[in-house]
């Protein structure tokens, strides 16, 4: 497997507050990998970096054989907005936008890629349903196909759970898995470690003067994973 995306020493610092220091991890080809941590510990801020929006770091991290604009990306519910006066079907197409040349005209490829990405995720039946009156859990498959056309290789997802109802939880989880499977390389920001352990390949977990990065079964023999368990955490 060739690593698509490499961090050496990475460290990020705010006004003379350090998020995160000396990050060391690579994510391979079909690799889904889970970022664990507390909250400020700087899991979207590594997105950031990773995505390359202007966030200051010192060390590396390099993307290898393809570009930042080509990585998918879903953020925070709390962060979209949930009032697009638009159909599923203008949502999805959204997400080819910065690969268009003219606005929004979009190239016969793209419009094939858009209605096979709209078929994976089992959007057919909403696909010309406006965007504002779907549940959570539909508007949130809907993002995530967005999300899935702007995709080369790569996924980023900041807690795509979050919010939704356990039905709306399993069904993402599956949509997931199941674009994993299909090849894309997936990094899920998550704050459900049982189900990170289940669904991911390979952990990273920043913590405070410290961070562990690697497979699911050396994370679970960790002191950062026993005391999650024991509630210390």
């Amino acid at each position: 497997m060739s690593e698509l995306i490499t961090a050496k020493k990475l460290s990020v610092s705010f006004e003379g507050r350090s998020v995160f220091k000396n990050l060391n991890f690579s994510v391979t080809d079909g690799d889904y990998l889970c970022i664990l941590g507390e909250n400020g510990s700087g899991k979207t801020t590594l997105m950031n970096c990773i995505l390359g929006t202007g966030v200051k770091y010192s060390g590396s991290i390099e993307c290898n054989g393809f570009s930042r604009k080509n990585i998918g990306w879903l953020p925070q519910r709390s962060e979209t907005k949930s009032d697009f006066p638009a159909s599923v079907n203008e949502v999805v197409m959204s997400g080819f936008s910065a690969k268009s040349f003219f606005g929004l005209t979009y190239s016969a490829s793209q419009r094939r890629m858009g209605e096979s990405n709209i078929h994976m995720l089992d959007l057919c039946s909403l696909k010309n349903r406006s965007f504002k009156e779907l549940s959570g859990g539909q508007q949130q498959r809907v993002l995530l196909c967005r999300a899935l056309c702007a995709a080369e290789r790569v996924l980023l997802l900041d807690e795509p759970v979050n919010g939704l109802d356990t039905v709306s939880q399993n069904e993402m989880y599956s949509l997931i898995r199941k674009l994993n499977d299909s090849g894309i390389t997936i990094i899920m920001i998550s704050h459900d470690v049982d189900r990170a352990v289940c669904e991911a390949k390979h952990i990273l977990h920043i913590g405070e003067g410290d961070n562990f990065y690697g497979s699911v079964d050396d994370y679970l023999k960790t002191s950062f994973y026993n005391k999650i368990k024991e509630g210390e955490v």
